[in-house]
């Protein structure tokens, strides 16, 4: 029972130890942070690359589904999710046919209908 206390420098040594060891701890917990990032941002990248081109101009069906009640330019943000992609001649063809231009997006403006 006669130890004795451990010198100063022994205890520094000893801290330094219990330091190194608990900054791998902490490095080691980071590069899991940046791996589950770089892994996630890749996620986005795939999908980002895997989503369909925006259609140039949206026709938005009413709720019955058949009958068609607005023409919008593609991206409008008051297109509805009962829209299908057009091209401009069917986008054309229904403005002529008396469905109605989306009054936020003015196809007929982009479209250069005059009807």
């Amino acid at each position: 029972m006669n130890e004795r206390p451990p010198s100063k420098l022994e205890l520094l040594h000893f801290a330094r130890r219990v330091a190194v060891q608990q900054a791998r701890d902490k490095i080691a917990q980071i590069d899991r942070w940046i791996a589950a990032e770089e892994r996630r941002e890749a996620e986005r990248r795939r999908g980002a690359e895997a989503r369909p081109a925006v259609p140039d101009w949206l026709i938005e069906q009413g709720l019955s589904g058949r009958a068609p009640v607005y023409v919008h330019v593609g991206g409008c943000w008051s297109a509805k999710k009962r829209c299908r992609g057009v091209g401009r001649d069917q986008a054309l063809r229904a403005l002529a046919d008396g469905v109605d231009a989306c009054p936020h997006c003015r196809p007929d403006t982009e479209l250069g209908y005059l009807g």
